[in-house]
């Protein structure tokens, strides 16, 4: 009566051993410094190339700013103005909070990524963040897909580095390349800014570690069941 039950979990080993590789996401949050050399150095182990454009220090822009690769506007239609703020790399744009609901009910105060050519790993510098409002939440999204979060805040220490509000975010999805990349946050009454130095790269689609990939180890026990299996079986083929 066992072996029906035998049977069923070794089908299902065999089903995950079988199945291929799932599309990966990985994420980045930490200072900038930090968050930059991770940046990089992911990129470059998927087979990409990871591209730097730091965004002028002021300006306004109209709807539009036009960076060469790539176009930044606001979700909400309005004017984009690049200042200054702390030790970050580039120009910022303002996106304070503010919507209907927590999550994807804040990406009308947030900015879109339109590229000429399809990308999967972006990241850039945010600042002023978490000091106020939690939860606090960062997203980015391919394409409209679902929002990948990529940061929470819930207290002043969640996003200090090095003495500064000041962080590196990213996202990488090795499902397949995009073109427009949304980012927004949902700490509603807070400050926050984007920009800097935008990081952006185009990987081998699968190239990220795979996620949920049997270990060596239970590989040999699906081995060991199978022959054991096949010995049960062979017994009653005999019997």
């Amino acid at each position: 009566m066992r072996l029906p039950v035998l049977a069923a979990a070794v089908a299902g080993a065999l089903a995950l051993g079988a199945a291929p590789s799932q599309a990966t996401i990985l994420t980045v949050f930490d200072s900038i410094p930090a968050g930059t050399t991770s940046f990089n150095a992911t990129v470059t182990a998927a087979g990409g190339t990871a591209n730097a454009d730091t965004l002028p220090t002021s300006g306004s822009f109209g709807t539009a700013l036009d960076r060469g690769d790539y176009t930044i506007t606001r979700n909400n239609g309005g004017s984009i103005s690049l200042s200054t703020y702390g030790t970050m790399t580039g120009g910022v744009i303002n996106i304070n909070p503010s919507g209907s609901s927590k999550g994807i009910g804040a990406i009308g105060s947030g900015i879109t990524f339109t590229f000429d050519s399809p990308i999967n790993a972006i990241g850039f510098e945010v600042g002023d963040w978490g000091t106020c409002c939690w939860p606090s939440a960062l997203y980015i999204s391919f394409d409209d897909g679902t929002p990948i979060q990529v940061g929470n805040s819930l207290n002043f220490t969640d996003v200090l580095f090095n003495g500064k509000y000041e962080v590196f975010v990213a996202a990488f999805d090795d499902s397949g390349s995009f073109s427009k990349i949304q980012f927004w946050g949902d700490g509603f009454g807070e400050f926050l800014v984007a920009g800097g130095t935008i990081r952006y790269a185009l990987i081998d689609q699968g190239s990220l570690p795979p996620v949920g990939v049997p270990e060596p180890a239970s590989l040999a026990l699906l081995g060991a069941g199978l022959v054991g299996l096949g010995m049960i079986r062979r017994r009653r083929t005999t019997a």
